[in-house]
This record gives structure tokens, C-alpha cells and sequence, in this order.
């Protein structure tokens, strides 16, 4: 199917094309599951994100696509050496879609080993704002693309202790994410 015939479709609102995604979204907040329908359709048309597309084994790259007052959109860039350590969204719901390489999705279990779960390439993945995980590069390089609604504005990061003592701090969305502990 040719990139112009993707659809991002949704219950909510009437298909638009994926070269309009971003110029004629809903104008509402939209949920986890709209959400991936747009990093999927987006994922399409690497026209509209392959020109930021730069790795660093210093810092995660990640540039913004769109942002207005319902979605915030991205593309990152990532390495095995880029980990945003333990966060959540705060009051945002979010969906990411791995167009090239991999990611570790690392969800915390308390008393328990965490969860880890590879994305691979073409895969993507939806979560509300209870969501907490950290994500790391899987491949030598990878490319991912996020959305979130409504757009972000604060995070939680996290420490959790060899105890299993769970902290949140609040860091605004232009702080770039790191580890605030030694992985777990």
C-alpha cells in the first residue's frame, strides 16, 4: 500500500491521511490507542522525521515533530548506552513506535525481578499515564517515534533502592531523562 493510503484511524474522529497527521489532528486530547494509530501512520513517512534522525552515545538525540495543546509528538534516537531511567508521564497517556533497531522496555516489580521486554523494529506500544518504565537502546542504533496527549509537561523519575523503596521526583519534559540510580 502506498504511503499516501495509510490512515490514522481512531473510534473518535474521521481517518486522515499520514501526511496530515500532524496538520489536521482532532483538536481534543486524544487516547493511547489514537495514539499509536499516529506513531504508526507517522512511522510511514520517514520524510517527515528522517532528517533529525542523529546518534550519541552521550545523550539520547530526539527532536520535536509537533506540539500544540493536545499531542506532543517526537522522534528519539537511541544507542545501549542511552537509558531515561524509572519515569512515568505524569497526566499524559503516550505510545511509541520503533522504526528502526530496538528498544528494552523495563517495567518495576517491587519484591520481584522487573519486567523486560524487547520492541522490536515495526512494533509499537500504547500506555496511560500509570505507566512507569525506562527505555533503553536494544541495537547498535535505533530510531523511535512518541506521542503523547495531552502533551507533556512534567515526568516522574524514580529511584528505586536495593530495599525496593520507590521515590518519584517531578522533572519538567525539557530535562533530558537519565538514571537518577544505578540500574536494577
Amino acid at each position: 500500500m502506498p504511503a499516501e493510503a495509510i490512515r490514522c484511524t481512531s473510534g473518535h474522529a474521521a481517518p486522515v491521511a499520514a501526511a496530515d497527521c500532524l496538520g489536521k489532528l482532532p483538536g481534543r486530547v486524544l487516547d493511547k490507542h489514537e495514539l499509536r494509530d499516529l506513531v504508526d501512520a507517522l512511522a510511514e513517512r520517514p520524510d517527515l522525521w528522517r532528517q533529525h534522525v542523529r546518534f550519541s552515545d552521550d545523550e539520547r538525540h530526539y527532536a520535536s515533530l509537533h506540539r500544540d495543546e493536545h499531542v506532543d509528538v517526537w522522534v528519539l534516537c537511541w544507542t545501549p548506552r542511552n537509558d531515561t531511567g524509572w519515569h512515568d508521564h505524569d497526566t499524559s497517556s503516550g505510545a511509541v513506535r520503533v522504526v528502526s533497531g530496538a528498544l528494552e522496555e523495563c517495567n518495576p516489580r517491587i519484591g520481584g525481578a522487573h519486567v523486560q521486554t524487547v520492541v522490536p523494529e515495526n512494533t509499537s506500544f500504547c500506555f496511560g499515564p500509570d505507566h512507569i518504565h525506562r527505555l533503553v537502546g536494544a541495537a547498535d542504533t535505533s530510531v523511535s517515534i512518541h506521542a503523547y496527549s495531552p502533551p507533556l509537561w512534567r515526568l516522574g523519575q524514580y529511584t528505586i533502592t536495593e530495599g525496593g523503596l520507590m521515590r518519584r521526583v517531578s522533572v519538567s519534559y525539557a530535562d533530558e531523562l537519565r538514571p537518577r540510580d544505578t540500574p536494577t
